[in-house]
């Protein structure tokens, strides 16, 4: 009878311990995982930031190149009023 009972009680433990190591190995993985789409969603907001910055200098020169074609198209129907 003892005999069994430290067969059941050791089998229990080495499922226990079978099931605990999966756990930790589980953790494990899903800590890298999450380590990964954290540098992911990282880069892919620098990328976010860097194509923010970069159509605003875009906007800023469309917008200067613009005025100055107003301006010089006011020249010209100015131009022509005299004429």
């Amino acid at each position: 009878m003892i005999e069994i009972l430290a067969a059941v009680t050791g089998a229990m433990v080495g499922v226990a311990g079978i099931g605990a190591t999966q756990l930790i190995r589980k953790n494990g993985d899903n800590r890298e995982v999450i380590a990964k789409l954290t540098v992911g969603v990282d880069h892919i907001g620098q990328e976010l930031t860097a194509l923010r910055a970069d159509m605003k200098m875009d906007r800023q020169e469309m917008y200067s190149r613009l005025n100055e074609c107003e301006q010089r198209l006011s020249v010209i129907e100015s131009q022509k009023k005299r004429y």
